[in-house]
């Protein structure tokens, strides 16, 4: 069998180790997907347990996308193999076997797998979400015009369609997952950045679908 076929399940189960929700669970004790906006990424986990929690979060968040990319570079894997451990990569954040496929919005392992594919254009889309983040201070509208933005850097700066139909698949899942949040920047009730829930521990069950 072609060692390349493994490349995709793999990328799956990479991306869906639930990152988030451990580093929450063993530094404050807390279920992220039962507090605040019920996800698992970093921005509430920010909210949750602190900056070190989310720091790492984030980190491993972006390594679980770029991973799967990268040692599929290392074994010589073609464009379109790449391309679809990258995807396969990304749908496992967003839908986790160990979760019950309720997973986060991908953009931390999104930016990880533009990494592993495009390091350039990365560090160019990083720089939007930074630059948005830090003149409005709402961490979902600089995910969202990060993520929009990377289908057209990779046109203009890479030029290959297969990767750039990649960024847009990628941006329509993010933008999709972050509907609640468009709703809320919409009707100025959006969480700015850094807030912290009042009372992390006393977490309460969560009853809407709110996706994590």
């Amino acid at each position: 069998m072609d060692v390349h076929l493994w490349l995709v399940p793999l990328g799956y189960l990479s991306g869906s180790v639930p990152f988030g929700l451990l580093i929450a669970k063993a530094s404050m004790g807390v279920d992220v997907r039962r507090i605040g906006s019920g996800n698992i990424g970093a921005t509430n986990v920010l909210r949750a347990a602190g900056k070190g929690a989310a720091a790492l979060t984030l980190a491993l968040d972006m390594l679980k996308g770029w991973a799967p990319v990268a040692f599929g570079r290392v074994l010589g894997a073609s464009d379109a193999q790449v391309a679809s451990v990258a995807l396969a990569a990304f749908l496992g954040h967003l839908y986790p076997i160990f979760l019950g496929f309720r997973g986060g919005k991908g953009v931390a392992t999104f930016l990880g797998v533009l990494l592993g594919l495009l390091p350039k254009v990365a560090l160019l889309v990083a720089g939007v979400w930074v630059l948005v983040a830090a003149m409005f201070r709402y961490s979902s509208l600089a995910a969202l015009i990060a993520s929009a933005a990377s289908p057209i850097l990779i046109w203009f700066l890479d030029g290959r369609p297969l990767f750039a139909m990649l960024a847009g698949v990628l941006f329509s899942f993010i933008f999709i997952r972050h509907r609640e949040n468009i709703r809320r920047l919409l009707a100025g009730e959006e969480r700015c950045m850094g807030r912290k829930i009042q009372s992390p521990v006393a977490d309460v069950p969560r009853s809407d679908k709110t996706a994590s």
